[in-house]
């Protein structure tokens, strides 16, 4: 790359998200550090995203036809974008100024490190916390560190962490190369996830970045059913690929406990949309099994670390929830 070329890419996926854009993108001409690009994926909005973008001439717009999710969406600005460095970034988030600024730092005083995560707050309530950092539970949980936690502190040190939420985060370019980008067949929900663990079993760190702090406007374009239906599917797909099988066979009454839970919640709350959605979710792992344990194969014989290390950064959290 030449001189002028940006040091960080800046993807941001849209989807009908005009009331959300002008929140995002005005944060992203206040950030203090500028050798970065922005690039926003539009997945065939028709709410007027693309006569907005047009007030915002430093940003590269990838406009799509339809919707093809989210993880679609952020491979195209991945492959579509050069610099070293790539950032993810919702739409529906307010970064502070030295967000950037603080990713950046952390990556070049951590060269070992090819994953940071943002601190995420409530875009409403700023005092509490969405997530510092991601974690992923003994029976095949995942969740976020801190959740609906007040911010006091007690998350502001450097931390060694499974993986960052993809909502903001940032990553070496090597990595993508490396084990892949996100996987198209999760559409969207625990991609991220999913990326975390294959990065994990490559061989490949992540840290939290306390003074990257981001607003995040939860579930503001997405959530509901649709959350319910592909975390209900994609937990499944996300164990199926990655969890090794020694540690399957260490942990298999936990991560039964958990699935089963889950089935015995949604029974109780039927009635609800998001409750039928998540059974259906559930169903839906079953046809995918096959296509999952093909690539488990490739994922598995290209693994640098034991299962004790494996072992040693999943969290006993994920089995309370």
């Amino acid at each position: 790359m030449d001189s002028a070329s940006p040091l960080v890419s800046v993807i941001i996926p849209n989807w009908i998200g005009v009331h959300l854009l002008p929140t995002c993108l005005n944060a992203l001409r206040r950030q203090s550090f500028r050798n970065f690009e922005t690039i926003v994926v539009d997945n065939g909005s028709t709410d007027g995203s693309l006569a907005l973008l047009k007030n915002y001439p430093e940003v590269k717009v990838i406009a799509l036809k339809t919707n093809s999710g989210f993880a679609y969406a952020v491979n195209l600005g991945i492959h579509r974008s050069q610099a070293p460095l790539v950032a993810l970034l919702n739409n529906d988030t307010e970064a502070e100024p030295q967000w950037l600024a603080e990713l950046v730092k952390t990556l070049e005083e951590n060269p070992e490190v090819d994953m940071v995560a943002s601190k995420l707050l409530l875009y409403d309530q700023r005092h509490i916390l969405h997530s510092a950092g991601d974690f992923y539970g003994r029976g095949g949980v995942p969740g976020n560190r801190g959740v609906w936690e007040e911010d006091r502190g007690q998350y502001d040190g450097l931390a060694s962490i499974f993986g960052p939420c993809a909502g903001a985060a940032a990553y070496r370019r090597r990595l993508f190369r490396a084990i892949g980008l996100f996987d198209e067949d999760f559409i969207g929900y625990c991609e991220d996830v999913d990326f975390n663990f294959r990065a994990q079993l490559a061989g490949y760190k992540a840290l939290f970045a306390p003074k990257a702090r981001v607003y995040h406007q939860l579930s503001a374009s997405g959530g509901g059913v649709v959350a319910s239906y592909f975390c209900g599917r994609n937990f499944i797909n996300i164990l199926v690929k990655n969890m090794p099988t020694n540690l399957f066979k260490k942990y298999w009454r936990k991560i039964l406990v958990a699935q089963l839970r889950y089935l015995v919640q949604s029974l109780r709350h039927f009635g609800e949309p998001a409750a039928r959605a998540r059974l259906r979710g559930q169903w839906a792992a079953l046809p995918q099994l096959p296509c999952m344990l093909a690539k488990r194969r490739t994922i598995q014989a290209q693994r640098r670390v034991t299962d004790a290390y494996i072992d040693s950064i999943m969290s006993a959290e994920g089995d309370l929830r």
